[in-house]
């Protein structure tokens, strides 16, 4: 893969050549062994793919109660930093979001809007979104736990984001790629990502060398010991 490569060529050669299954391999092979976030997140259909690099938010807990204000002016705004967080979102990243429980949706369908407009890649949930009608409407690769029209806003906060996270046991860091298929999502750190790039076009291209040898009758010993493929 070209140093040169920007990272819209690069997105777009993930996009038409790689899945996640060969690059989630490569990174094993370079002892990456924690890079994909836990099989409950999907896509909200099955043919979308998002590629961009992760534009990280973290989220809490914090339940409303207008007895007690808290002494984090942060959480008196409705959604915490959430609007500021969306509003910063650039070309070509991914809105990956963590650290509440699992019980309210993260996003929607007027989010999904807000991001398309600035280009952005995908958006990463760890939890739930809503207006899935509206978000499948505009066509924007959203992965999460899936439908749940329960609101965040009383529930939950963005408490800060561009900041490191832990999604499942995978640590993330703004900038990492995000790449994500209906077989899940796995981030590659930026600092193995030209090689794992490189390796991952070579063993898919050499995978297509094998089915058409599988389909002329090579058995899968012989692929194997041919290509080391399988």
């Amino acid at each position: 893969m070209p140093k040169q490569q920007s990272d819209s060529e690069l997105f777009q050669t993930i996009r038409r050549e790689l899945y996640t299954a060969v690059v989630g391999d490569i990174m094993d092979k370079f002892g990456l062994l924690n890079q994909f976030l836990p099989p409950q997140i999907r896509p909200l259909r099955d043919d979308m793919i998002v590629v961009g690099r992760a534009m990280t938010v973290l989220e809490a807990d914090a339940m409303v109660d207008p007895t007690c204000s808290g002494n984090n002016k942060i959480l008196e705004k409705p959604f915490g930093l959430m609007l500021e967080a969306l509003d910063d979102l650039k070309p070509d990243e991914v809105y990956i979001c963590t650290g509440a429980s699992p019980r309210y949706a993260l996003w929607g369908e007027l989010m999904s809007a807000r991001a398309k407009k600035c280009g952005t890649a995908g958006a990463v949930l760890n939890g739930y979104t809503r207006d899935t009608r509206g978000t499948l409407a505009l066509n924007f690769p959203t992965f999460s736990h899936g439908p749940y029209a329960q609101d965040q806003a009383p529930r939950g906060k963005v408490i800060d984001f561009r900041t490191s996270i832990l999604f499942g046991e995978v640590r993330i860091a703004c900038g990492d790629i995000v790449f994500g298929d209906v077989d899940g999502v796995c981030v590659i750190p930026q600092t193995a990502e030209e090689e794992v790039f490189e390796k991952a076009l070579e063993k898919a291209r050499g995978e297509k060398t094998v089915m058409k040898a599988i389909s002329n009758g090579m058995t899968a010993r012989e692929a194997f010991g041919k290509y080391g493929i399988m």
